[in-house]
């Protein structure tokens, strides 16, 4: 157990750091926006193929519109607490095929037509994609947490595949002792999800920090009996709109490892690491 701090406020003492992934661990949204438009793009060229009348009669531009819409994909980016930042590859093929069903198409054709678009596009997320960089000061965090005996967890609506991609690509996996991805059941936001990521790093839920983009990531922990969740905002271009009960953090450097004088170790360890960044 180590004691924590959020701009010099004590949190608490905590034996494991649960993280969400995409907009928290990673810049994520360069690779999400091309994800994003490029399941736009097949959709709506599928569409067309199977139904080329559709092509003049305004159903693919109405596709492209409620896609976009259903995304969070607009001109600023992907919205931070959209299906795509936010929500497992199942939810989003739902939403693409509800999208479909939404111009006309059958709902057994507009899943099928669904699954082609992500079979489509799935090379550009996950274990055969670019891996996304980690957010500014993360490896600093991770290197005090790890000094200080914390466990830290991964709690994603990625798959297993692109959780173990991320980290491996930037050198991270050494600091995390257990993953809870979309391929395990129950998937967030079920509380059931913080449960089993616990029982993994085998620490109690009262002994875990949790810290997320999303309120339902956020809420989520409250839910599974943790007794602290942060909210982290600079994962994306637009800030996240988070429920202001929850503590907030802008940059790693506000959240620190205290050591047994009181002292912060958050330095030492940043010293520590600088020749390997």
């Amino acid at each position: 157990m180590a004691h924590l701090t959020l701009r010099g406020q004590p949190l608490g003492r905590f034996a494991a750091v649960l993280f969400d992934k995409d907009g928290t661990l990673s810049h994520s949204e360069p690779l999400l926006i091309t994800l994003a438009e490029a399941r736009v793009f097949h959709a709506v060229q599928r569409l067309n193929a199977v139904h080329p009348e559709r092509v003049h009669d305004g159903s693919s531009t109405e596709l492209e519109t409620l896609l976009r819409r259903a995304y969070g994909l607009d001109q600023h980016g992907v919205h931070p607490a959209g299906t795509t930042a936010v929500a497992s590859r199942e939810h989003n093929l739902i939403s693409t095929a509800t999208a479909l069903a939404q111009v006309g198409v059958g709902w057994p054709e507009a899943l099928a037509l669904a699954h082609a678009v992500f079979s489509d596009t799935d090379g550009l997320h996950g274990e055969g994609a670019a891996a996304a960089l980690p957010t500014d000061g993360l490896m600093e965090l991770l290197t005090a947490l790890s000094g200080a005996g914390l466990r830290c967890g991964v709690i994603s609506n990625d798959g297993t595949a692109g959780i173990h991609h991320f980290l491996h690509h930037n050198g991270l996996s050494g600091f995390f002792s257990a993953s809870w991805s979309a391929d395990h059941q129950p998937c967030k936001p079920d509380p059931g999800a913080v449960h089993g990521l616990c029982d993994l790093l085998r620490v109690k839920p009262a002994e875990c920090l949790l810290i997320g983009d999303a309120n339902s990531d956020l809420r989520m922990a409250l839910a599974a009996g943790l007794p602290t969740a942060l909210g982290y905002t600079a994962g994306w271009q637009r800030r996240p709109p988070l429920d202001p009960l929850f503590p907030q953090l802008q940059h790693w450097s506000e959240l620190a490892v205290m050591g047994t004088d009181g002292a912060s170790v958050v330095s030492s360890a940043i010293s520590g690491c600088s020749t390997a960044e």
